[in-house]
């Protein structure tokens, strides 16, 4: 969809799709208000066939899957045996195959991960990125957009935030804005109310060391009562005996600096590095904004700096998480100012 007068490609992560075509925060407040088409033909995509995909995906993730629908929509986390996030799966079976998709670049090492673990088991894994790409419709109304997209011959994926992603023919792709009718939003605004939502991307605003834990991550992709997986033992002693290191914040930054905070830039109190920053952006209507994982002790009320650039904090994962603690605070609309912004206590 770069083809689209005006479209601005992104950089970093995002390099290959649109940051913006012309007015980012425009694309916001229609996001907003009606819903917006967002290209994320970056991503990988992954597909799972075979009699035992459900069972055998079951096993290795940290998601119960065996009894997944059809057309049910999962996130599942593939984790290292020390617990540590590895791969943030967003998944749906059309009856026939699973389909996937992770961030951009990923899916190569998914891939061989997977089959690595295929023994005999009668899966065939397949990185179809090359003929498949993410498109998702998010904001308000776009679960109406669902019907459209399977009528077009794509996947339909009901994501928990921002409404509806789909899997197309990449050879589709530039005329899925015209067939849907539905304004298009680029990445700078997709972020931006990623953010505002409270949803942090794994590899963005994680680390090697992250635990599901510590991004709030256990509520939507972990099932605690599940069989074994890699990495269960470590999310099963945080959740019932101790906290996590660090908890995600949402990042209300100085207005009055004309920047945002470097990816990985640190975050510090007092001038000693307690964190790191994630994501970063402008917001239409709250200014700028990002999340940022820190250490779990860190003061709820102290003022941080994200690379240099003052932020209070707006609580995400309690500092009280694990334990059998809930760990997340979860929007449906956009979130209030600081000062009326909810915490978990």
């Amino acid at each position: 969809m770069l083809q689209i007068e005006g479209a601005v490609e992104a950089t970093g992560p995002d390099e290959g799709v649109a940051a913006h075509y012309g007015d980012p925060l425009r694309e916001q407040r229609v996001m907003a208000e009606s819903g917006a088409l967002v290209d994320r033909s970056n991503r990988g995509v992954v597909t799972v066939s075979g009699p035992d995909r459900l069972t055998w995906l079951h096993s290795l993730t940290s998601q119960h899957l065996e009894r997944l629908g059809q057309g049910e929509t999962a996130q599942a986390l593939i984790l290292s045996p020390q617990g540590h996030l590895e791969h943030h799966l967003t998944l749906t079976d059309d009856g026939t195959r699973v389909w996937i998709h992770v961030e951009p670049g990923t899916a190569p090492a998914l891939v061989a991960y997977l089959n690595s673990m295929r023994f005999m088991l009668r899966v065939e894994v397949e990185d179809v990125t090359s003929g498949y790409a993410v498109v998702s419709v998010a904001g308000e109304g776009a679960a109406g957009f669902a019907d459209v997209l399977r009528g077009s011959g794509g996947v339909a994926m009901m994501a928990e935030s921002f409404g509806v992603d789909a899997l197309i023919d990449r050879g589709q792709l530039p005329d899925v804005p015209g067939r849907l009718g539905t304004p298009v939003a680029g990445m700078w605004a997709f972020e931006a109310a990623r953010i505002a939502a409270h949803v942090p991307r794994p590899g963005v605003d994680s680390d090697h060391r992250t635990l599901p834990h510590e991004l709030g991550l256990i509520e939507p992709a972990v099932h605690l009562n599940k069989g074994c997986y890699r990495g269960q033992e470590t999310v099963a002693r945080v959740h019932n005996l101790g906290h996590p290191p660090r908890r995600l914040v949402m990042l209300h930054l100085d207005g009055s600096v004309d920047r945002l905070p470097g990816h990985g830039s640190p975050v510090t109190l007092d001038g000693a590095e307690v964190g790191f920053t994630g994501s970063a952006a402008l917001h239409y209507q709250l200014g700028p904004i990002g999340l940022g994982l820190i250490k779990r002790t860190v003061p709820v009320e102290a003022t941080l700096l994200a690379d240099g650039v003052a932020a209070a904090q707006e609580v995400i994962v309690s500092p009280e998480a694990g334990a059998q603690v809930k760990v997340t605070l979860r929007r449906d609309s956009v979130p209030p100012p600081p000062a009326a912004a909810r915490r978990l206590k």
